[in-house]
């Protein structure tokens, strides 16, 4: 492995585990300025999730471990909480939408969700039953979400214009 990271070919590296043998992995493949996708099981250590760049887990694509071919994606929520009821999601939010917006109180809602992913690199929309992003924050039911020529603008409601 190692002599793979010095060659310099790569920007991206994959590890699909749900066990703690590789948070060290990660971390060192991270140290060389290399983006690291984690791909596992929701017991996948907090250690190792916090060692990748960005974590996914099987269900939302809808693989079990073992498989080879995705199946079909569900659209049954994988928490029990919904949206609007889940305060760590809210909380999360409102912090990055806050670090993010101008003085207008809009948000870019791309960099929102990149705020997010840095918050918890396992933080995905899918993981409410959401494929997009705008949709998981409109289901919140507390911020204003706006069409924009390149993406999406978001902020709390309430604020004035």
């Amino acid at each position: 492995m190692a002599h793979l990271l010095y060659t310099g070919r790569f920007q991206r590296f994959c590890i699909a585990s749900s066990d703690s043998d590789f948070p060290r992995l990660a971390s060192r493949i991270r140290e060389e300025g290399i983006t690291v996708y984690g791909f596992g099981e929701r017991k996948t250590p907090t250690s190792f999730r916090n060692a990748c760049d960005q974590v996914t887990y099987f269900d939302v694509l809808g693989v079990t471990e073992g498989e080879t071919a995705p199946e079909a994606t569900t659209t049954e929520r994988p928490t029990a909480l919904s949206p609007r009821d889940d305060a760590r999601l809210i909380e999360g939010l409102r912090n990055s939408v806050g670090t993010a917006s101008s003085e207008d109180g809009w948000a870019n809602l791309a960099t929102v969700g990149s705020l997010l992913r840095k918050w918890r690199p396992d933080f995905d929309s899918r993981n409410w039953g959401f494929t997009k992003l705008s949709e998981l924050v409109r289901a919140t039911e507390q911020f204003a979400v706006e069409p924009m020529a390149t993406g999406h603008r978001v902020r709390l409601k309430g604020q004035s214009q």
